[in-house]
């Protein structure tokens, strides 16, 4: 492309060159004006041809990295911990939660198993049911502090109810195995478990109900209550605790 329009620039300029005579001089004209769009052309393709081996000898430039999202600290498990009653004590199925400060890897956030336990990173299963929420505390701080950590402090936490249920049988609305209000997990007034249970039937007698009971051998005990009695002193007195069975006589008159 270069060489074809240098040589045409060169015999236009020959052309315009020639001496003009009177005949020719329209020819000159035409010959002149054809050099000039010929130069004109030339320096165009010229300044092209330059633009684009500049652009073709830099280099691309790289990318700036995007920037990596900030990386937020794990959230404290305190904020999903439950405000336990005053010295309650854990069962198995409570869930847990426990935070050692400064040792992020060392967080747990579990169910005590049937036997109690709680299964803890190095420590391995630590037996917390019976305990208070601060006795499980110096439980576990005593552990981590005996072979692995210098001063560890240590939070222990109740997150969730374990499952607690008790049952109402004989002369009841709705009959059936009922779990204990999430603020009532250690036991539930008399009457309010008859209420969530529907309340009496028309044949029911309310001074004759018994709770059966599994005591701390392992045995069964039958525990007479005269709910009647209750009602007229306002209520309250007696509370159905976690695996009770609770049955209303039908009245025989």
């Amino acid at each position: 492309m270069t060489a074809r329009l240098m040589h045409s620039v060169s015999r236009t300029i020959r052309s315009a060159s020639a001496p003009c005579s009177h005949s020719s001089r329209r020819n000159c004209a035409r010959a002149w004006s054809q050099l000039l769009l010929l130069t004109l052309a030339a320096l165009l393709f010229a300044a092209t041809s330059s633009a684009q081996i500049v652009s073709t000898n830099q280099s691309p430039q790289p990318e700036a990295a995007a920037a990596s999202p900030p990386t937020n600290a794990a959230p404290s498990l305190s904020s999903v911990a439950i405000n336990a009653p005053s010295g309650y004590v854990l069962q198995p199925n409570d869930q847990v939660a426990v935070e050692v400060f400064g040792e992020d890897d060392l967080r747990t956030n579990g169910r005590l198993n049937a036997e109690g336990n709680l299964s803890l990173p190095l420590l391995g299963s630590v037996r917390l049911s019976g305990l208070s929420l601060s006795q499980a505390t110096l439980r576990v701080t005593e552990l981590y502090g005996r072979d692995y950590l210098v001063s560890p402090k240590v939070n222990v936490m109740l997150v969730g109810y374990a499952k607690r249920r008790f049952t109402v049988l004989g002369q009841v609305n709705r009959p059936g195995s009922y779990e204990m209000p999430e603020g009532s997990p250690g036991g539930v007034d008399l009457l309010e478990a008859i209420a969530m249970a529907g309340g009496y039937t028309r044949i029911a007698a309310p001074e004759r109900i018994s709770i059966r009971r599994q005591n701390t051998s392992g045995g069964d005990q039958i525990i007479k209550v005269d709910a009647k009695r209750l009602t007229r002193k306002g209520g309250g007195g007696f509370v159905v605790q976690p695996g009770d069975t609770v049955t209303v006589a039908e009245s025989i008159f």
